[in-house]
């Protein structure tokens, strides 16, 4: 559970400049989520609708690539996206949440967790 290299040439570019714009909310977010006593919070990101979490931003909103939506582990069990048997091996990878996001990325090709640390004020 690291950042495919795979995704680095292809997504991280549009990821990356996308996030930015966003990172001061999605940091807050985190904060929220933790605060209300969900652990891991996870910050699924498509081009399309999904039914993961709650809509945070539409990218048409923003005049973003991407549309991004707030979740945490607890919801990616129950939907079976974390396996059961796989619950330690996401927490002992999962990043700081108050330096890092977890970005869940959903594409027509495939699905990673991607960490990316939020910009420095």
């Amino acid at each position: 559970m690291t950042n495919d290299p795979e995704l680095d040439g292809k997504y991280l570019g549009t990821i990356s400049q996308d996030f930015i714009k966003v990172a001061d909310s999605i940091k807050e977010a985190s904060y929220q989520i933790r605060k209300a006593g969900f652990e891991y919070p996870i910050f699924p990101i498509c081009e399309d609708d999904q039914p993961i979490g709650q809509v945070l931003f539409r990218h048409a909103e923003l005049g973003t690539k991407w549309s991004y939506f707030a979740s945490f582990l607890d919801e990616f069990m129950q939907r079976e996206l974390v396996a059961k048997d796989k619950e330690e091996e996401f927490k002992k990878a999962y990043k700081d949440p108050d330096e890092f996001c977890c970005l869940f990325v959903i594409d027509k090709a495939f699905t990673r967790f991607v960490f990316i640390p939020y910009p420095e004020d």
